[in-house]
């Protein structure tokens, strides 16, 4: 049935479905995950890296996580040469509203303004939706830190903790079940991240490699954008394996033996 109705983005199905921009959904689904967690003394951002070739030169600020402006970063999951336009933008809208008003944009702001374009995509004939979903955090003086997502429909919300990407849903039931609102800090959604990461890649080990993390912090009232060096990484990755294999022998001790 979707046939005859997903030549065109802008043509409605009888169910009232643009099967397009589903489409550009699905994409997203098999891209690499991108998590947020938001703490109370930060925002922790983590994204799985899919190229891990050792050949690559890796001279760019990071692979899936792109810094926007003082107080705003992205995490991006979907076909990055689309991500690269949007985060183009974003910069763009950022820096125009710095010039014209002398001071940083706000994050909603920010958000809406760049969702009303990818909206615009899914109208007007003769154009694709991005095929990318976008994990937004920032700090401005309005509502402090905040995480935002969107999606090619030109869809956002804001979040405490979420997930895009491939597997997304089952991370999104596993913070439901560990995060706590309010009681949550950074380092705590740190390990949480990594937790998360873990249970929900494809691959049977997590290595720093594999993952790459960053955190918003205010420091002496200034924005601090970090990406984890690979040495941080790494223990993180170890606290966590300790962590494992600590329950894992208490859940033999306390098991019956048969």
């Amino acid at each position: 049935m979707s046939r005859r109705y997903d030549s065109r983005t802008t043509i409605f199905s009888p169910e009232g479905r643009l099967y397009q921009v589903e489409y550009a959904m699905e994409a997203i689904g098999h891209a690499g995950t991108c998590l947020g967690i938001l703490a109370s003394d930060g925002i922790v951002l983590a994204a799985e890296k899919r190229n891990t070739n050792k050949l690559l030169d890796e001279i760019s600020f990071s692979e899936k996580i792109y810094k926007l402006h003082d107080d705003m970063a992205c995490s991006v999951a979907g076909i990055t040469s689309d991500a690269n336009v949007l985060t183009n933008q974003l910069r763009l809208f950022a820096q125009r509203h710095l010039l014209q008003y002398g001071e940083p944009i706000p994050c909603e702001q920010l958000v809406a303004t760049l969702c009303d374009i990818k909206q615009a995509y899914t109208q007007f004939g003769g154009k694709r939706p991005f095929g990318v979903s976008i994990l937004y955090v920032g700090w401005d003086k309005h509502h402090g830190f905040q995480l935002y997502q969107s999606d090619p429909s030109g869809n956002y919300g804001g979040w405490k903790a979420t997930c895009i990407g491939n597997n997304s849903s089952a991370a999104v039931s596993m913070l439901k079940q560990e995060y706590k609102e309010g009681e949550t800090n950074l380092k705590q959604a740190l390990d949480l991240s990594i937790k998360v990461l873990s249970k929900t890649l494809d691959t049977n080990k997590l290595t720093a490699d594999k993952v790459e993390i960053a955190t918003l912090t205010r420091e002496n009232n200034v924005t601090c954008i970090r990406i984890l060096p690979t040495s941080e990484m790494e223990a993180l990755v170890k606290k966590f394996e300790e962590e494992e294999a600590k329950a894992e022998a208490e859940k033999k001790k306390d098991k019956p033996s048969s």
